[in-house]
């Protein structure tokens, strides 16, 4: 088996996602040093550039699917005339990193305008800002007391259900520069977590959450599968971009988690989740 890693409309949700149809993901949160543009085409291309991250999706494939992507990136072994180049480049997850096939191009007509966070679905959506997002909740932010006294209550009045995030565990990643205590994460290395998904307009991210998460340096915008209703979607959720060693919530950012997952989470996942707090509280 081979593994690629794709960044634009092979991802889950494009366009040309179907390609990948028969192929495992291994990881959804994957990235890779370079820089992404816009090419003004529809999809996107990557440069490879040691200064940036670009953010997409793992997977691995047979050799057959990996022809059908040659053709779709318009790729021939040893062509002289390629639009991308296929190469093998060092590509970054939760599990750490390994080698992967990716499509780069140095065409100077396919960079025409960087895509300033690296992440093709995130520069997408933004540039639609009357349009609406499903948002995955998992940590403080399922609180409506703290949307409430933030004054940005009615960007959350839309709970569409409970979502379940399978292959993922949620952490304290995130050290505070603040007060040294730990923050929320989901970190992909299997697992479940539970959160509530909001229906929510584009703008709130924007206008609020982008700001609240320190986004993108200190959490990053991003998508993930999950099952809602009975269904499997895709929603957008943050996560802590430069992982810290776990570190114990502090006492008001574990209320505010516990209020919020009260009445809606499940009772053995809450229970979960405070005994885990408490495991890290006793080391």
């Amino acid at each position: 088996m081979i593994k690629v890693f794709v960044y634009g409309t092979l991802r889950k949700g494009e366009v040309n996602h179907h390609l990948l149809r028969q192929a495992a993901c291994m990881a959804e949160q994957a990235w890779a040093l370079g820089t992404l543009y816009d090419t003004g085409y529809g999809y996107p291309a990557m440069k490879g550039e040691a200064n940036s991250n670009v953010y997409g999706e793992l997977y691995e494939v047979a050799e057959k699917e990996l022809a059908r992507l040659d053709i779709l990136e318009d790729y021939t072994e040893g062509g002289k005339d390629n639009l991308y180049e296929r190469i093998q480049q060092t590509v970054y997850t939760d599990h750490g990193p390994l080698q992967a096939y990716l499509y780069v191009t140095n065409k100077e007509d396919l960079l025409k305008k960087k895509i300033p966070n690296g992440d093709w679905k995130e520069y997408r959506l933004l540039a639609d800002p009357s349009g609406s997002v499903l948002y995955f909740a998992y940590g403080s932010c399922m609180d409506t007391v703290r949307f409430e006294s933030d004054g940005f209550a009615h960007y959350f009045q839309e709970m569409v259900g409970v979502g379940v995030l399978p292959n993922y565990t949620l952490r304290f990643t995130r050290k505070s520069t603040q007060d040294g205590w730990g923050r929320a994460d989901i970190v992909e290395e299997g697992g479940r977590v539970e959160g509530k998904v909001y229906n929510i307009p584009v703008k709130a991210l924007t206008e609020y959450l982008y700001h609240r998460e320190g986004a993108p340096k200190a959490y990053r915008p991003t998508f993930v599968e999950l099952e809602l209703n009975g269904e499997n979607i895709l929603a957008l959720t943050f996560v802590v971009t430069k992982k810290d060693k776990e570190t114990t919530p502090p006492p008001h950012y574990e209320q505010e988690i516990l209020r919020g997952a009260k009445d809606f989470l499940s009772a053995p996942y809450i229970t979960k989740l405070q005994n885990y707090i408490n495991t890290l509280r006793s080391k």
